[in-house]
């Protein structure tokens, strides 16, 4: 079963909003089996909606759209649906019911611009909006489309996800005769390219019906394996083989072969060892702490944070030699390991990273160009510290990002080789 996913909204294509939705809704698909073909932006003219809708349902079994149904001017898919199909529109007692209630806890009543809300194509499904009020549809669009199928969902995306997981998914699932599954391989500290050497004969050798691709992203490179079948017991073995194989040949670069994040990563194993962790950052802006913390449960290895942006605050909340900074440099190794010692004695943490650096876009100079990174960690078992230098090349936001990656990178490879 293939699908195709049409985002309408003109804030989409304006750059206004980034479109999440899709990418919730492919991977919510493939979890079923359903391929997503085809992503697309559409604006709010209805002209526009009925030529995408009607060319989607010539390639795509299902078709999913987001965006367009609220009671403005603007929300046009309804409108563009009934006259791509030649249908009315008639009252769902049930959406009705679910608008009035909801209006109802707010003090109002239902106007006759709201209660369109509750009108849906005639002949659909109705799918019942627990996170908003207008309601959802899933349409089969008849012999004209070959019996494809239209589903309609609100663009907010708390609304679209409660409808995917509790009526979209459940109804398509059991039409699906297909198995997908898609591993990602999350790397650190190798490139692109000599990812690609590394694993070339696997590449060129992989089972029929999987396939493997590269996911740069600003830190970095992930690999995602993905493997398609009509049998789950024979789709998971020749997935989980490239995985291994992967894994063989490149174990000292992989952090995660799932969603898990790099900070995810690294909570699990201070978890798992008792461990604790404090920063003291003055480039991330406190950046580091904020992945740190990201993660539920943080509580019980994240100690503190120290944004330490000035090199008087350097000095008076860590304790950073005031000649350290004249003679070496705020951005030096020197003042990132009086970081990351002071940080240590503060918190009373097992480990304590420290970050300083150049992030841009001004600042530089010829010794200490834009991009520098210094990073500390101190570790209280061993009493000692580790640093390093770090040259990277982007814009401010990048560079804040890469660094915040590379000090999270080194505490994960202390971790990984045998700190307990």
């Amino acid at each position: 079963m293939r699908a195709e996913i049409v985002s309408v909204g003109d804030e989409l294509l304006k750059g206004q909003r980034v479109n999440t939705n899709a990418a919730f809704i492919s991977g919510v698909l493939a979890g079923i089996g359903v391929q997503t073909g085809r992503v697309v932006a559409c604006a709010d003219i209805e002209e526009e909606i009925v030529s995408v809708l009607a060319e989607a349902l010539e390639r795509a079994e299902v078709v999913l759209v987001t965006g367009g149904l609220g009671p403005t001017r603007d929300d046009r898919t309804k409108k563009a649906v009934q006259q791509l199909l030649g249908r009315g529109k008639e009252l769902n007692q049930e959406a009705y019911q679910n608008l009035a209630d909801r209006l109802k806890k707010r003090g109002l009543e239902v106007s006759a611009s709201l209660s369109d809300q509750a009108m849906v194509i005639e002949g659909s499904h109705v799918i019942p909006n627990t996170r908003g009020s207008a309601a959802g549809m899933i349409i089969d669009c008849g012999e004209q489309f070959y019996r494809h199928s239209l589903v309609l969902m609100p663009g907010v995306p708390s609304e679209m996800k409660a409808m995917m997981e509790l009526t979209v998914v459940p109804h398509f699932a059991v039409l699906s005769d297909t198995v997908i599954r898609h591993t990602p391989v999350k790397t650190l500290g190798v490139g692109e390219s000599t990812l690609a050497e590394m694993i070339v004969d696997i590449e060129d050798n992989l089972p029929t019906g999987t396939t493997l691709a590269y996911l740069p992203h600003a830190a970095g490179v992930n690999l995602m394996i993905s493997t398609i079948g009509c049998e789950r017991e024979a789709v998971d073995r020749d997935n989980r083989m490239v995985i291994d194989a992967i894994v063989l040949r490149a174990e000292k670069f992989i952090y995660a072969t799932s969603e898990v994040t790099l900070e995810g990563t690294i909570g699990a194993m201070l978890s798992v060892r008792g461990l604790s962790v404090a920063v003291a950052e003055s480039c991330t802006g406190g950046l580091v702490a904020s992945r740190l913390t990201d993660v539920p449960g943080s509580s019980f290895y994240f100690l503190q944070g120290f944004v330490v942006y000035s090199n008087q605050a350097k000095h008076n909340t860590l304790g950073v030699p005031e000649e350290s900074i004249e003679t070496f440099g705020a951005v030096s190794e020197e003042v990132a390991r009086a970081m990351a010692l002071g940080c240590l004695e503060k918190s009373g943490a097992d480990f304590a990273v420290s970050t300083t650096g150049i992030a841009g876009p001004s600042g530089g100079s010829p010794e200490k160009p834009v991009g520098m990174l210094c990073l500390a960690i101190a570790e209280k078992k061993s009493a000692m510290v580790f640093s390093r230098t770090i040259f990277m090349q982007g814009d401010r936001e990048q560079n804040k990002l890469r660094f915040s990656e590379a000090a999270l990178r080194e505490l994960w490879e202390l971790l990984r080789n045998g700190y307990s």
